[in-house]
């Protein structure tokens, strides 16, 4: 019985997920996908990539929000438990920290799910020559 190799992934996945939280065009991992803090451009500045087919729509914002959450909770508890602090600390600190972290990754978030839609050939983005290395 002869064993097929399965087809060539001209886009892995995980590469374009490492390019996309860096911001970087999942194609050549050279141009920056966003121009702006969230507005995806409509092309790779590098290497001419159309990205105008991205749909992130609120995934960015869903997936942020589910990686506060997750780290939030723990540590507010955590510090509850730990320093008994008074409700105003709690709010301040813990406050002040979701919302720079979620500040911080909402971009990143936002380039990942371009990378991902990029890679696996979703609303458009599967026309065309593969796409060089």
């Amino acid at each position: 019985m002869q064993h097929d190799d399965p087809p060539h992934d001209d886009r892995p996945l995980g590469r374009s997920i490492l390019r996309g939280l860096r911001c970087r065009c999942p194609a050549c991992g050279e141009g920056r996908v966003l121009r702006g803090y969230l507005k995806v451009r409509d092309a790779c500045p590098a290497c001419g990539e159309d990205l105008s087919h991205q749909r992130a729509d609120d995934g960015p914002a869903y997936l942020t929000i589910l990686i506060v959450g997750h780290l939030m909770i723990p540590l507010m508890a955590a510090f509850f438990i730990a320093f008994r602090p008074e409700p105003w600390q709690m709010i301040a600190l813990f406050g002040t920290g979701s919302i720079v972290l979620s500040a911080a990754l909402l971009p990143l978030m936002k380039g990942m799910l371009v990378a991902i839609q990029w890679s696996r050939r979703m609303h458009g983005f599967g026309g065309g020559d593969p796409v060089h290395d």
